[in-house]
């Protein structure tokens, strides 16, 4: 299994002009430790929670902090985990992630979610539809950026979106398209979804849940003619990282069983208020180890 870390907090020490070159560190750190991806929240707002902070904890605009870290790197897989549909209209996220993509060497990689935090919507004014329209539009959006990754450059009309061109130049460097993630085990929406148009899944869950909502996600890939071996399958670790040999120890244990489902990679947060100690310990006795498994 692969390592990936992702960042949660912006709350470093020091003041704000801290942020940067603490980011910077950490990313070089993970590079240089054999991470193989770094991803952030997409979020105008803190969540609060899990030693979070409250809302109006710091928090960085996702892609520009991504474009901030591909200019300190040069191998790490780059991407927001996962990037809300209701952020940003579908054609800008296209150019965006295109944009880190050249940028960046060919690094990019789309996650996607129907997003869920309303409280930071309506505090910087942008809407926030229903669910069921929430889930429209994320596949109307990932309609989109696959037409606009592709050498069709007509219009999109959709019930939601209406674009009148799909023009996209440059194109990214990766191909056929910096891949597309969606996260979630929704089973009637996220997986199909996962299911008809996506490169990756991202999930969270103990053993038991996620071992049911692979099962969930086989069946819609036969539904769709999906080969479900195709996707890569990704998991989110809701606990603190391994950081001494006992929770090493425990935390690969437990990672044998999502190996055994077909999971590539684990994704780790650091909750505190300094991620690069974190990382340092994780390069050094998590990586390597859960590398053979």
């Amino acid at each position: 299994m692969k390592t990936a870390i992702h960042l949660v907090s912006f709350d470093v020490p020091g003041n704000a002009s801290a942020i940067a070159p603490v980011l910077a560190e950490t990313a070089q750190l993970a590079e240089e430790a054999g991470i193989a991806s770094l991803s952030l929240m997409d979020h105008y707002l803190q969540i609060g929670g899990m030693g979070l902070g409250d809302v109006d904890a710091p928090m960085l605009e996702g892609y520009t902090t991504l474009g901030f870290l591909a200019a300190h790197t040069r191998s790490l897989q780059l991407h927001l985990l996962v990037t809300g549909t209701t952020y940003r209209h579908p054609g800008l996220l296209a150019k965006i992630v295109s944009t880190l993509d050249v940028l960046s060497g060919g690094r990019a990689t789309l996650g996607l979610g129907a997003a869920w935090y309303e409280r930071e919507h309506h505090a910087l004014g942008v809407p926030f539809p229903p669910l069921t329209e929430r889930f429209e539009r994320l596949e109307e959006t990932l309609q989109i950026v696959r037409q606009m990754w592709s050498e069709e450059t007509g219009p999109y009309d959709g019930e939601h979106y209406q674009l009148a061109e799909t023009l996209n130049s440059p194109q990214p460097l990766s191909r056929p398209h910096p891949p597309i993630l969606i996260g979630g085990g929704g089973e009637k929406k996220t997986l199909r979804l996962v299911a008809k148009y996506a490169d990756a899944w991202n999930i969270m869950g103990d053993l038991d849940t996620v071992r049911r909502k692979t099962e969930v996600l086989r069946e819609h890939c036969d539904r769709e003619g999906r080969d479900f071996d195709s996707l890569t399958k990704t998991l989110m670790h809701l606990g603190a990282p391994p950081s001494d040999a006992a929770s090493t120890d425990a935390f690969l244990k437990d990672m044998e069983g999502y190996a055994a489902l077909g999971f590539e990679e684990v994704h780790l947060m650091p909750f505190g208020p300094d991620p690069r100690p974190v990382v340092q310990y994780v390069g050094e006795h998590v990586v390597p180890r859960l590398a053979t498994l």
